[in-house]
């Protein structure tokens, strides 16, 4: 759910004179923009009725809230504008200059669920009571950010900053009974007692009998100004030790250090500024995407491809770390950070020095050559690529990628392990792009070229789709983000630039806020759905980009039969295909159509990239490739491997010497 989520709250006014406000939002109460403008609409109707002497904050159906919805991250990330572009200067405006400051005492009555912006809204009431078994916590961390909703500052005016630190760094959640020794609530009660009992506590301060203090000005926990920046000091040092490669730890603890040192006012707007930062940091998109694979479960549970049971089973076995110390007994490391060479570098050295002697390090890059990543380690012999497809726990290919160091055992074992989670292991070399990726990288670069020149995008989509492919070249762009597209286009620029069609057009649209789906704007637009529509916008960044390059309109492309579209599309993946035959970076042509099947979604039916195209026969697509070299250049240069099969008039598939043997 984005920004348009109909998330609401609703209030109840009781005859004691309580107003009772619920968040709604299911089906963990998610905080959105919308649910905050209703608690802020129902506060002020609260504060403005003579008939309510206090205000009760609760969540419909046993959850109080599961914290902001990440959903809505992408459109803020994506450069969105307006009111909602900035949350942390909103909730600053409705948590502390509305809810906090009112002259009316509140109470939060938490059971289930109250995460990061939900226990945020809880602390700036006047009280808090809790169920012994709810879950309270700030694990904004874990996605790249810090709490932006007052967090920083109030959580250690409420535990004390140690334990606040502790909480906050490791996104760890506390149940009721610890929070009720720390302070964070003020009273336990079952379920059935919960809102009746924060009804009378309100009430109480309200007469005075219960102490009616912000939670942003209590300094009872807070120690010294010179003790406090010790433990900040120490916690600092703790972090550069245990996650050297992210910064955010470190801005969570400048926050609050801002807070003590210059007060909680000056903390918030310091809080709200690095949360929003934040929000655009690679590390933060990085770790949002990853959250994502947990919905994917979700829905197979929906779809009963999976039952809750073995869904709660395996979220079980998922553990969050900030460093590498728990490293020191595993098994197997796979790295799947962005595709930035200098920080897979960093992260292989670091490896290198936790990880027990037999750990296996592989990493998931889907492009970069895997000598430059173990380049600055001692421990080539047990680097391999461990390449999964995208989505992983759908996508039956593992692509297993050695070097000329890697040890055999190594690849043993991963082909192993690949066996065990039911995948289906093909061992490539290694190069740039590897196997799969190398030979499709032509395709989309192919459709860029078209449509530059001519060809409608949307027509190479829909015929794409119509010869078998699970989405089209345009569409698959979108789904795996402009910023991922540029990073895997840059590689094959600097390792195969005489035959790379290098397109301006994404970053064209990408300097416009225009990242794929996760912005709801790329070549196509989408709804809430997912659902892919053509835009009419896109035809202004072609014409732009023709006067930049000075690219005139090919009036053939504009008319490109079905057959012409398939055969400018695919014969570009096939001769790539040879070359990485030809290299040996596949040892039989077989692997190349298993792989192109399973991992790029060619279709079955059509028995594979290679196996289709010796259907149609070398000479012919050589034929087809050296005539439009000639038009629109190297890009569709046949390779040697092409042109001495076409010339011989043997099959791709075929061994040289077997095809020679034939003739």
């Amino acid at each position: 759910m984005g920004t348009n989520a109909k998330g609401r709250t609703v209030m109840e006014v009781g005859d004691d004179g309580v107003a009772l406000i619920t968040i709604i939002n299911p089906p963990v109460n998610s905080l959105s923009f919308d649910v905050l403008f209703s608690l802020k609409e129902n506060y002020e109707q609260a504060l403005q009725r003579n008939d309510v002497k206090a205000i009760v904050i609760t969540g419909a159906r046993g959850k109080f809230s599961g914290g902001f919805d990440i959903s809505a991250f992408g459109g803020l990330q994506g450069g969105q504008k307006g009111p909602f572009s900035k949350p942390g200067f909103v909730a600053v405006d409705i948590l502390t200059d509305t809810v906090e400051a009112a002259r009316k005492p509140s109470v939060a009555a938490i059971d289930g669920l109250a995460l990061g912006g939900g226990l945020e809204i809880a602390m700036t009431c006047h009280a808090r009571i809790s169920t012994p078994t709810a879950q309270l916590g700030l694990p904004e961390l874990q996605l790249g950010l810090i709490p932006g909703f007052g967090g920083t500052q109030r959580l250690p005016r409420l535990v004390g900053l140690t334990k606040s630190l502790e909480m906050m760094l490791t996104s760890k959640p506390v149940k009721g009974e610890e929070a009720f020794d720390l302070g964070l609530v003020d009273a336990l009660v079952s379920p059935d007692e919960l809102v009746s009992t924060a009804r009378r506590w309100a009430l109480e301060i309200l007469e005075r009998r219960r102490p009616w203090v912000a939670s942003l000005h209590k300094t009872s926990k807070l120690e010294s100004l010179g003790e406090a920046r010790e433990i900040l000091k120490f916690a600092r040092a703790q972090v550069r030790k245990q996650a050297p490669n992210v910064k955010h730890p470190l801005v969570c603890i400048d926050v609050i250090e801002e807070g003590i040192a210059s007060g909680p006012r000056a903390g918030l707007w310091k809080e709200a500024e690095a949360f929003q930062e934040l929000l655009h940091s690679e590390t933060c998109k990085s770790l949002v995407h990853i959250f994502f694979s947990q919905p994917n479960l979700q829905s197979r549970v929906k779809k009963g491809k999976m039952t809750q049971e073995k869904f709660d089973k395996t979220i079980s076995l998922i553990k969050g770390t900030l460093g590498y110390e728990s490293f020191k007994d595993v098994d197997m490391v796979i790295e799947a950070v962005i595709e930035n060479i200098s920080l897979k570098q960093q992260i292989f050295s670091e490896l290198e020095k936790y990880c027990p002697p037999h750990c296996i390090l592989a990493t998931n890059t889907s492009t970069i050559d895997l000598n430059l990543i173990g380049e600055k380690t001692k421990s080539q012999d047990r680097i391999v690529g461990a390449h999964f497809f995208s989505p992983a726990h759908i996508m039956p290919l593992l692509e297993i990628v050695r070097t000329n160091k890697t040890s055999p055992q190594v690849i043993i074992d991963l082909f192993d392990v690949g066996k065990k989670i039911k995948k289906t292991p093909v061992v490539v070399g290694n190069c740039t792009g590897f196997a799969v990726n190398r030979m499709f990288f032509p395709y989309p670069q192919a459709a860029l070229l078209l449509i530059e020149r001519g060809a409608d995008a949307y027509q190479i989509d829909k015929v794409m789709t119509k010869f078998g492919m699970p989405m089209g070249p345009f569409r698959l762009l979108d789904l795996v983000g402009f910023g991922v597209a540029i990073a895997s286009g840059t590689q094959y620029i600097e390792n195969f630039p005489e035959r790379t069609y290098t397109s301006l057009l994404i970053p064209l649209m990408q300097d416009d806020g225009r990242q794929g789906e996760s912005t709801q704007k790329g070549f196509y637009t989408y709804g809430d759905k997912r659902r892919a529509n053509p835009d009419p916008e896109l035809k202004k960044y072609i014409e732009k980009l023709r006067s930049m390059s000075g690219v005139d309109i090919d009036p053939k492309l504009a008319k490109l039969s079905e057959k012409d579209i398939v055969e400018m599309m695919f014969f570009p993946v096939v001769n790539e295909a040879c070359r990485v035959l030809a290299e040996g970076i596949a040892v039989k042509a077989a692997d190349l159509d298993i792989a192109s099947v399973m991992g790029m979604g060619f279709p079955p039916y059509r028995g594979g990239v290679i196996f289709w195209a010796d259907s149609i026969g070398s000479k012919y697509i050589y034929s087809k490739l050296e005539e439009w070299s000639k038009i629109y250049g190297g890009f569709f240069k046949p390779c040697a491997y092409l042109a001495e099969r076409a010339a011989k008039g043997a099959s791709l598939s075929a061994p040289l010497d077997e095809a020679k043997s034939r003739l």
